[in-house]
């Protein structure tokens, strides 16, 4: 660690994050991993979002954070001075609010003319929604995702992983990072779109491309990857847990029957949607008979697929995720860093005291 950086591949550049909650911070903690410096503008109450004072931070690591007024002019000034020293911002304000607290892009295509600014929101800047609230749920719902998980009574959102940190954060690490390699090339920065309703429509492209061939029906649970076909599933233990099956390949749904001492030549066609409610049957009806540890015994070390699902608290105890290295976090900078980053950004010494005894900003 240097500085309370990740030693990653992008030592040596600083992101600016106007706060906010989920998949903005998020993103920012993936490039603190990979070695940027990230200074944080906070409101001055430290209430992003107006959330619980137990979820406003979460997430919120290896980053320097400067609470600062950005309604005050004075405020104003700190930040676009910061702004002047960073390599990429990122907000993910509602379209124009960052235009009137007077840090929209245009502020710095001529102080900052490689300066990468993403904007990072859920409908996108523009469109008829552009301006409205919105959640994961709302994005992923908009996009066909949301219509094909769950069971078929009712769609269930899968945590908010799929609208705020895939179609969200990863989206917008990929086009900063995307724009850094360009920006190496003509020296120019850009401003960068990335909306989560862009994010999952880009994501179901797959299960586009499999209705587009006639094999999915728009009904839930009715289909071969969600949960529907009884090789790609989860089946219930007698401990009352349960196992995943993702028996997809010939030679993995051998070794999964095998596994649960059913001779398959016996069993009907498993790629026939007719055939599906009598053999997830059997095989609920095999799963239930053994505890979740004995069918971990019979699987592990096999081609069958077939997993045990695990609690959050359980899953970092697993064997597999216990082996496997873990990639470096950035721990927060050293007392006095913020004082570092505004001395880089000519704010020092009177001025920086005066504008703290002023409540423009607050140096922690």
């Amino acid at each position: 660690m240097t500085n309370g950086r990740a030693a990653g591949p992008l030592v040596g550049h600083r992101v600016i994050e106007l706060a906010g909650i989920g998949p903005g911070p998020f993103a920012c903690t993936m490039l603190a991993d990979l070695g940027c410096e990230i200074v944080r503008i906070d409101r001055l109450s430290g209430r992003s979002g107006a959330l619980p004072d137990g979820l406003a931070n979460l997430g919120v690591r290896g980053r320097t954070t400067i609470p600062i007024d950005l309604k005050s002019d004075e405020g104003q000034e700190v930040a676009r001075s910061l702004i002047n020293t960073a390599d990429v911002v990122l907000e993910g304000f509602r379209p124009g609010v960052a235009e009137r607290l007077g840090v929209g892009p245009e502020r710095f295509e001529e102080s900052n003319r490689g300066l990468i600014y993403a904007r990072l929101t859920g409908w996108g800047q523009d469109g008829p929604y552009a301006d409205m609230a919105g959640h994961d749920i709302n994005y992923i719902g908009l996009t066909g995702a949301l219509a094909a998980i769950g069971g078929q009574n009712q769609p269930i959102p899968p945590l908010n992983l799929l609208g705020d940190y895939a179609g969200g954060s990863m989206f917008a690490v990929v086009g900063i990072l995307s724009a850094l390699v360009e920006r190496s090339r003509t020296g120019r920065g850009r401003v960068i779109d990335v909306a989560m309703i862009d994010g999952v429509t880009s994501l179901m492209e797959p299960i586009r491309d499999i209705a587009g061939v006639g094999m999915w029906v728009e009904q839930r649970s009715s289909n071969m990857l969600d949960g529907g076909a009884p090789f790609y599933r989860t089946y219930r233990t007698s401990d009352d847990r349960f196992m995943a099956v993702g028996a997809l390949e010939p030679a993995f749904y051998t070794a999964f029957v095998s596994g649960l001492g059913i001779v398959e030549d016996e069993l009907p066609n498993r790629f026939d949607p007719a055939n599906w409610l009598d053999l997830s049957a059997r095989f609920s009806a095999v799963f239930a008979s053994e505890d979740s540890d004995h069918w971990q015994r019979v699987f592990d070390g096999t081609d069958a697929c077939v997993t045990p699902i695990l609690r959050i608290s359980e899953a970092p105890m697993h064997l597999q995720n216990q082996a496997r290295p873990k990639h470096p976090e950035a721990e927060d900078p050293a007392a006095g860093a913020a004082r570092v980053v505004l001395s880089d950004a000519g704010i020092a010494g009177d001025r920086l005291d005066e504008l703290v005894a002023a409540c423009v900003i607050a140096v922690r």
